[in-house]
């Protein structure tokens, strides 16, 4: 079970950290994911690491903003997520990969969190 805490509402320029608590003891094994969704608009990714956190993804829009990481001590994952901007409002999502599938397509996640709501104001 994957289950997120962090969201809220912040202005525009503000900061927010994400964290997502996982259960299970095979959490270091697997690549996990912070998805999005906003009111209207298919769910997309945010940004992915592997399962040794040395290796990340970012899609394009928050690359120089947002920071991804984990702590496989604490079967934990974090979004660091800075200059926030009213177009980062969504639900925002945990998930984490099945092994095999490509990290950019949410069909390849089995496991998702129910989410935390993220409000930008302007």
């Amino acid at each position: 079970q994957l289950k997120e805490s962090g969201g809220g509402l912040v202005q525009t320029g503000g900061s927010l950290r994400l964290s997502c608590a996982a259960s299970g003891s095979t959490f270091s094994l697997y690549t996990m994911a912070w998805f999005r969704q906003a009111p209207g608009k298919e769910r997309e990714l945010v940004a992915a690491i592997d399962y040794t956190g040395g290796t990340t993804h970012y899609t394009e829009s928050t690359k120089d903003r947002f920071t991804i990481s984990r702590d496989n001590t604490k079967n934990t994952v974090s979004l660091q997520m800075n200059s926030l901007k009213p177009e980062d409002t969504a639900l925002y999502y945990c998930a984490r990969l099945s092994r095999g599938e490509p990290y950019d397509q949410p069909a390849g996640y089995a496991d998702w969190g129910q989410g935390t709501q993220v409000t930008i104001s302007s």
